[in-house]
């Protein structure tokens, strides 16, 4: 995959692609959590949500490249 993608006549990075998918499946990660009270048994729940979109985001990256 090429590491720039023509968008509107501009030039973005592929990883822009990686970080709404990552965005997406973080959101409804995060409701799915929320809805079921995960987020009581966390100790810093800042700190997890932010650990799992990284996650996700490295994924999604490594996947792409």
């Amino acid at each position: 995959m090429p590491r720039e993608v023509a968008l509107f006549d501009a030039l973005v990075p592929a990883l822009l692609f990686a970080f709404l998918a990552a965005a997406c499946v973080w959101l409804a990660l995060d409701w799915l959590f929320v809805r079921y009270g995960i987020y009581r048994h966390i100790w810093y729940p800042a700190l997890f949500r932010l650990a799992v979109f990284a996650s996700l985001f490295a994924a999604c990256g490594l996947w792409i490249y």
